[in-house]
């Protein structure tokens, strides 16, 4: 079983950017890997994903701000974040299907 482990969270203000990392103990390289978040005092809620034909999908809120990026080289998933608003707080997380194991996650904090 791959573990993943998320890395790259910080303090930024309104309007910056952020990369998260997302490495797998396993192969992640040709697996779809996902990216979720969950603000305080709401549900994890879907980010977008990588698919293994390296197809990305995003969620509403995020599209056209937030980038998902493989390196197989590196078993590791990027999460490319710009133009960062308070509502983009919270604790971010990598996984595979089907979702049910996740780790410590990484804290991300937009101040204004």
């Amino acid at each position: 079983q791959v573990t993943m482990v998320e890395s790259g969270g910080g303090l930024v203000q309104v309007g910056g950017s952020l990369r998260l990392s997302c490495t797998g103990t396993g192969s992640t390289g040709f697996d779809t890997v996902a990216w979720f978040r969950q603000a305080p005092g709401k549900q994890r809620e879907l980010v977008g994903f990588i698919t293994v034909g390296d197809r990305t999908v995003y969620g509403d809120v995020v599209k056209g701000r937030f980038t998902i990026s493989r390196d197989v080289t590196r078993n590791t998933v990027y999460l490319q974040l710009h133009n960062l608003n308070l509502e983009d707080t919270g604790v971010y997380y990598c996984a595979q299907p089907p979702y049910t194991t996740w780790g410590q996650g990484a804290q991300v904090t937009v101040s204004s």
